[in-house]
């Protein structure tokens, strides 16, 4: 049988601990404790969890450093613990690759519930086929969250991969800020629709500078969408 799922409690608040400990047991998982930002990062080391669940304030490091040094390595599921004040934290956090928040105070049965969901989502992305989109010299491979263009890595992070993949692989369709959200980051973000717009600026950044023959374009008022000249499409394999 397959061992239990260990989530990964980083917060300064013992409470925070105790509960949230609770209840992920009566649910079949196993918990591991962290109080400040680098015990969070050498816990993760050590104990290679399934899922952290992040505090943005913690001693020593923050949540949004925290998460940036995990997700530069790591795919691993992130949640972010907010207060209800901190939205430009909230957004910044999902620009840094997060892939939920929860708003303190908070339920602890939705605290499981979300955290079911992410994973649920996590693991079903991981049983997918290998699929890769090719248009001439780039190449976007989602199964290892590679991007090459002329044989040459891109330094995406696994977000921007996911969008650039969305997009690539529907050459032409429109996708909206909001759609965009809810195809990678999987659920609807009621707010700021910003961290769409500072990942896809951060890759266009990040591709080549020179007419290559296909773009990111923007539909003003709507959202984005890649488009190819002369509308060649793409190969994808699987």
């Amino acid at each position: 049988m397959p061992g239990k799922q260990l989530i990964l409690i980083c917060d300064d608040q013992r409470i925070i601990h105790e509960t949230l400990g609770a209840y992920f047991q009566n649910e079949g998982f196993e918990t591991v404790s962290a109080y400040d930002g680098e015990q969070a990062i050498s816990v993760f080391d050590l104990k290679k969890p399934d899922l952290v669940i992040l505090d943005i304030m913690m001693p020593k490091r923050n949540g949004m450093d925290v998460c940036r040094e995990l997700r530069s390595r790591s795919r691993v599921p992130i949640i972010m613990l907010t207060a209800k004040s901190e939205e430009i934290d909230r957004v910044l956090g999902l620009e840094l690759g997060a892939d939920d928040y929860i708003i303190k105070p908070f339920s602890s049965r939705e605290v499981v519930a979300r955290v079911k969901a992410v994973l649920r989502r996590y693991n079903q992305q991981k049983e997918e086929p290998n699929k890769i989109v090719r248009y001439g010299a780039l190449e976007i491979n989602i199964d290892n969250y590679d991007v090459r263009f002329e044989g040459k890595r891109l330094p995406l992070t696994p977000k921007e991969v996911e969008i650039f993949q969305l997009l690539a692989s529907n050459p032409g369709k429109v996708f909206s800020r909001e759609k965009i959200l809810s195809e990678v980051w999987g659920y609807d973000y009621m707010g700021d629709t910003r961290p769409v717009d500072t990942q896809i600026k951060r890759i266009r950044q990040k591709l080549p500078a020179e007419d290559v023959g296909w773009a990111i374009k923007t539909v003003y008022g709507v959202g984005y969408r890649f488009e190819v000249e002369n509308g060649e499409e793409g190969q994808e394999e699987k």
